[in-house]
């Protein structure tokens, strides 16, 4: 799997505990790019170096709305740029899947409330929250989280620390398969549908 985090970023946390979930025999190697422009254009190169080493499979993961915001994102776009980038690298394998999260990772987690709760509950005081039955329709997931966490007095929600804390409370992915980015990454991993 391709990301655009750091060696210990969230989306590589994540992805990779789904993965174990969905598929736990697979053997994941991860490669991080930093950011989206990063994988942009680096993905291609990247790609041919897995495929190299005897993956069967890469996925390239990126979300369609970073953090940082710059410009309105463009889907069309951003696949042109790595369809670029795997030519310029030769890259011809049918097994390079491309999975866009709309609108960033976070959009996955808050369909799961019963996990968000378990993070922010104590044993005296117990939070119920609503799960999200289209979670890929959340605009700015993350800024959803950071309310939630500050309303229930566990300061900023802060990815790189509890993205994972909540990915790893959600022990099957019932409601996350809601999202329909979620399903692509489970159909593109596995090659089945769930």
């Amino acid at each position: 799997m391709i990301f655009e985090c750091g060696p210990d970023g969230p989306d590589k946390k994540v992805c990779s505990h789904f993965a174990g979930l969905l598929w736990p025999e697979a053997e994941i190697q991860s490669v991080t790019l930093s950011d989206k422009k990063k994988l942009l254009t680096e993905c291609g190169k990247e790609t041919a170096t897995l495929l190299d080493a005897g993956c069967q499979r890469v996925l390239i993961i990126w979300d369609l709305h970073p953090a940082w915001r710059e410009a309105r994102p463009c889907l069309h776009e951003d696949r042109e740029a790595i369809f670029a980038s795997l030519r310029e690298a030769k890259v011809t394998s049918p097994n390079v899947h491309l999975v866009c999260i709309e609108e960033e990772l976070e959009a996955w987690l808050v369909a799961d409330g019963r996990a968000i709760a378990q993070v922010l509950s104590t044993p005296a005081h117990p939070v119920r929250i609503s799960h999200e039955n289209r979670p890929d329709q959340v605009r700015n997931p993350k800024a959803r989280l950071r309310k939630l966490f500050k309303q229930n007095g566990k300061g900023d929600y802060v990815d790189l620390l509890h993205a994972i804390k909540i990915a790893r409370e959600i022990t099957d992915v019932t409601r996350v398969r809601r999202s329909e980015t979620f399903r692509r990454f489970a159909l593109k991993l596995t090659g089945q549908e769930l």
